[in-house]
């Protein structure tokens, strides 16, 4: 294989762009594989086999490799063609890397900056919509341990979907007469590394992704889209306001109190680490004095909701294998097995005080 320097490409971004599925690349580029026992074979060259989805042979001629190699080989592309596409292809993003202004560079640099101020907004325009959901789908359930049943809720809510183009997962906050407003998107590949997320150009940051439940005057208030799913498959409660800040900034949650007036209850359901409980603790103060009754509710395990949704049935699936497979154990002289108790329910809610906020 010819090789070139990995140029401006971080060692990330490498093993972002290696780390794409091979079997989701080869149906990308129109090579059709077949499953063969554990691995996956090319129609019409069986010495082509994918192996764990990220490596691949061509016994016959005995050349094989990475992804990168494969797009080398199969479509002619040079090691810096093949990256770009792999990258683009995992919904990545690329930052070019700026360069140090010289001296001379520096006149003039108020005025230019004075000027991009000028520069109109970007239109907020959604990504396309894939034709099917079926990374969408795939992502949540296998890594994230999400039911079917609570994808389909917000997928027919018109605020999650997968992108065409990079097959992303897409987040859409509307106004409160349905208008789009806000959207982000997040890749999927956080099993190999960082994933790719972004907000979507041109939106308008004051409104967040959320739920609306108008007979309900209780909010529940996220940092993340999934964990807000999560603990609502946990809590098993379809019917209550959802609101997901993003960066813990509170003007969504500002925007969202403006629109809906009924709502007089708040619960923080942020991160259980520094930086959410120190921000859980500063809005809990903030609303509080505002005369909202506010609650801090923090994950009982793990860092957030979804890390506590994957304990929790990654337990009981566990659990479920040892009660199947009692009987066979049992028959081993001496074997001890010890039923694995399932974690449930929450923390105790904490009320944040009055007396507390001031």
């Amino acid at each position: 294989m010819k090789r070139y320097s990995m140029g401006k490409f971080t060692a990330e971004e490498i093993q972002i762009a290696k780390a794409v599925d091979l079997v989701d690349l080869a149906e990308q580029i129109g090579i059709p594989l077949k499953r063969k026992g554990r691995f996956y074979q090319a129609v019409g060259m069986d010495s082509v086999m994918i192996f764990n989805r990220s490596s691949w042979c061509r016994f016959s001629q005995g050349v094989g490799g990475s992804t990168i190699d494969f797009l080398e080989y199969f479509r002619n592309m040079d090691f810096v063609e093949a990256v770009k596409y792999l990258l683009e292809f995992a919904g990545y993003i690329r930052t070019e890397t700026m360069q140090k202004f010289q001296p001379e560079r520096q006149i003039g640099k108020i005025e230019e900056t004075k000027q991009k101020k000028d520069i109109p907004k970007e239109p907020f325009v959604l990504p396309s919509k894939s034709e099917t959901s079926r990374r969408l789908y795939g992502y949540l359930i296998k890594q994230r341990k999400l039911s079917k049943q609570m994808i389909d809720f917000w997928v027919k809510k018109g605020i999650l979907y997968e992108s065409g183009t990079y097959h992303n997962l897409v987040f859409v906050g509307k106004d409160p007469e349905g208008i789009p407003r806000f959207a982000s998107q997040r890749g999927t590949m956080d099993k190999y590394g960082k994933p790719f997320k972004g907000d979507v150009t041109g939106n308008d940051k004051t409104y967040g992704v959320n739920l609306v439940d108008r007979n309900s005057d209780t909010i529940y208030v996220y940092e993340a889209v999934i964990d807000a799913m999560s603990d609502m498959e946990l809590r098993g409660d379809y019917q209550n306001n959802i609101l997901v800040l993003g960066m813990l900034s509170d003007g969504p949650l500002e925007k969202f109190l403006k629109d809906y007036p009924h709502i007089r209850k708040i619960q923080f359901c942020l991160d259980n680490d520094l930086r959410g409980r120190q921000a859980a603790k500063k809005l809990a103060k903030k609303y509080t004095l505002m005369e909202y009754e506010v609650f801090v509710r923090l994950p009982p395990m793990g860092k957030d909701y979804n890390a506590f949704l994957q304990y929790k049935k990654e337990n009981q699936e566990l659990s479920s294998l040892v009660e199947k497979e009692r009987p066979l154990l049992t028959e081993t002289k001496g074997t001890q097995i010890q039923k694995i108790k399932k974690t449930v329910g929450h923390r105790n809610i904490v009320p944040y005080q009055i007396a507390q906020a001031r």
